[in-house]
This record gives C-alpha cells, structure tokens and sequence, in this order.
C-alpha cells in the first residue's frame, strides 16, 4: 500500500512562509506534487461553518484539528490536518494556501483515524437507516463479525429566548455488521438472537463478570460478539 505524508511540508511552511505570490506559487507547486490525487480530494468544496446562535458544536470530539490518517483509492495519507462533523457525516480538512477548511470528498473516502485513534469506515447497505447520510461508522471490534457505532448529532431548536436559536446534541447507536448486513442493536435479547447464541451459553459467560447491557451497552456488544467468534459453530449470517 502506498503511503504519502500528506502535510508535513506546509505544517513548516505556516510558521516560516512570507506572504510573497512567488512563493505560494512554489508551495501549491509542493503541494501538487506531494499529493498526486489533489483534485479528487477538495472536490468537496469549501466547508460552512454552522451559525455563531447554535450551541455546541457539530463535530466529534471537538472543533481543533489533529493529525490523522486518510485513505483513499488504497492510499494512505498520513499526517492529514482532519476533523469529523457527525451532523453532516462528512470529514473535513484545511486548505495549507488559503486557510480554508475543506469538505473531502466523501465519496473518495474509504476510511479514517482521527488524532484520539479512532477508527471510522465507510459502508454501504444502511440506507434505511435514517442517519447514515455518507456511511461512515466508528469500528468497535473489526473481527468477522464487526462492531460498529454511528456517531450522529441533530440540530434542535431551542424554545426560551436567548443569544442561541438551536443546538446541537449527539446520540449514537451501534451495529452489528456481516456479509455486508446490518443490525442495529438497541435491546439485549436482540443482540443475542441476532447472533444466534445459545441462552445458557450467554449466562454462563457473563456470571462474574458484573457486565449488564443496560449499564454498560457498549462493552457487552463487544463481548457478546467475542463469546460468539469463539463458538466452535460456524457463523453464516444473522438469525431472524
């Protein structure tokens, strides 16, 4: 696999380049040459930034840009200025000339890691689901049977008269995904039907753990699809 360190040369450039057109000329120069897919990847257009009256804020973890990991059409690009706007499922980076924060072009996208390390996939086949906008879910547990979590935040009007109109709030929900399908896992005696386990199996598994679904969902998910991968039957797909 090919990998190209995206920025570095301008992360240098930023705190040592005088204003002259000569040398933004011979930066963009740099700037083409170090990434070959130039085009495909600002084709996304210039990102909006959400009104100064909603509260909060759109993004994951929040508003600073980290060093994070890209890739796209099997490239990997490393050291790549990147944040993740849950509202608008869309990955954002910076324009080094014109200081602009940029909308990659989703479709491009296959897959990115953000500076926290986290791990979010593009996939195709959720449509239904009302939130999966571009496709893109936090990997939890990237085994045969993957466990994945939609980060979303909706956009809510506030009632009381004040300096904000709206604000946002984040929610998020998780899968299990095989084959290309997915379940959406909201209740316990679903995930574990969905996956076809065996009750008693379950109970037993769980006994001294002190791990409930309904105080710690997301690391019993992760369990149960751990307890089911190491099942000596073979797992064909999820149960009806």
């Amino acid at each position: 696999m090919l990998k190209i360190n995206f920025f570095a040369p301008f992360l240098l450039f930023f705190l040592i380049a005088a204003n002259s057109f000569a040398q933004s000329q011979n930066y963009l120069s740099l700037y083409k040459d170090q990434l070959p897919y130039f085009q495909e990847l600002i084709t996304g257009g210039q990102y909006q930034e959400s009104p100064r009256n909603y509260e909060g804020d759109p993004y994951y973890l929040d508003r600073t840009f980290g060093e994070g990991t890209l890739f796209i059409n099997k490239i990997k690009y490393t050291e790549v200025p990147l944040i993740y706007d849950e509202n608008a499922d869309e990955v954002i980076t910076f324009h080094p000339i014109h200081r602009q924060k940029i909308l990659i072009n989703a479709e491009k996208v296959e897959e990115f890691q953000l500076k926290d390390g986290s791990v979010f996939r593009k996939y195709e086949g959720n449509e239904s689901y009302l939130h999966d906008k571009n496709g893109f879910y936090r990997v939890e547990s990237d085994g045969k049977i993957k466990v994945l979590k939609k980060y979303y935040k909706t956009k809510d009007p506030i009632k009381e008269v004040g300096k904000f109109t709206h604000k946002f709030e984040e929610f998020s929900d998780f899968f299990y995904w095989y084959d290309g399908e997915f379940v959406l896992v909201r209740r316990k005696k679903q995930a574990i039907k969905s996956l076809g386990v065996n009750k008693k199996e379950v109970r037993k598994y769980f006994k001294g753990k002190s791990l409930y679904f309904s105080t710690d969902k997301e690391r019993y998910i992760l369990e149960l699809a751990k307890l089911r991968e190491a099942s000596t039957n073979a797992f064909n797909g999820f149960a009806e």
